[in-house]
């Protein structure tokens, strides 16, 4: 009896491997193609579309980084011979490669629902199957918590370094929200932090004529 076969969807996409002085002369928008091979899934001799995480110049010793589509970040040796490699898309390469095709797009939301009876869910479930397809849409992990209803003012502050009681630190606001959920998926820059409080209305008291 022989060992069932994983079934993936991918694409014959004629290319050539990079040497590292070609990879090197790229930039962070150049389509790459790197292995998809990684711990958690062994797909041996298949590739998936890539972009460096800097300029190819800045990398140094040899080592090589690249972002996937699918967000995963692989580091290789183009030059090391026992290493899948970089590939470019090229009509005329000498070789086709595999590449792994996407299924789908896994969102990651925080969605408000008014109200937030089962009856409103059901109907926001039935509308996505009915835009993509029924068995499209699957649920795979489902969490649900009633919020109060208060607006409040997200900011990013500016993480104080160096003795207290200096100046106080400096904050812009990032977004106004009826919950801080959104906080939650803001990308806060490196040395700043979140910070929520109550939604204060902004009054204009220049006396008017």
């Amino acid at each position: 009896m022989q060992p069932e076969r994983e079934i993936v969807n991918t694409e014959k996409i004629a290319a050539r491997r990079l040497s590292l002085e070609e990879v090197t002369k790229l930039g962070v928008k150049d389509r790459l193609f790197v292995s998809a091979d990684t711990e958690e899934l062994k797909l041996p001799d298949c590739y998936v579309p890539a972009f460096l995480t800097k300029s190819g110049g800045d990398f140094e010793g040899g080592s090589i980084t690249a972002r996937t589509v699918f967000q995963e970040e692989v580091s290789c040796l183009p030059d090391d011979e026992n290493e899948a490699g970089i590939y470019l898309a090229d009509e005329n390469g000498p070789v086709t490669i595999e590449v792994l095709q996407s299924a789908g797009v896994v969102l990651d939301l925080a969605l408000f629902v008014p109200g937030g009876d089962k009856g409103a869910l059901s109907a926001l479930y039935a509308a996505a199957r009915q835009a993509f397809g029924a068995d499209v849409v699957q649920i795979w992990r489902q969490g649900l918590k009633e919020v109060p209803d208060v607006k409040v003012d997200i900011f990013e502050e500016q993480i104080p370094r160096g003795r207290k009681g200096g100046d106080s630190p400096k904050r812009d606001r990032r977004a106004i929200d009826t919950y801080p959920t959104r906080a939650d998926f803001i990308e806060f820059s490196a040395g700043w932090k979140p910070v929520v409080e109550i939604h204060k209305p902004v009054v204009d008291d220049t006396p008017t004529i």
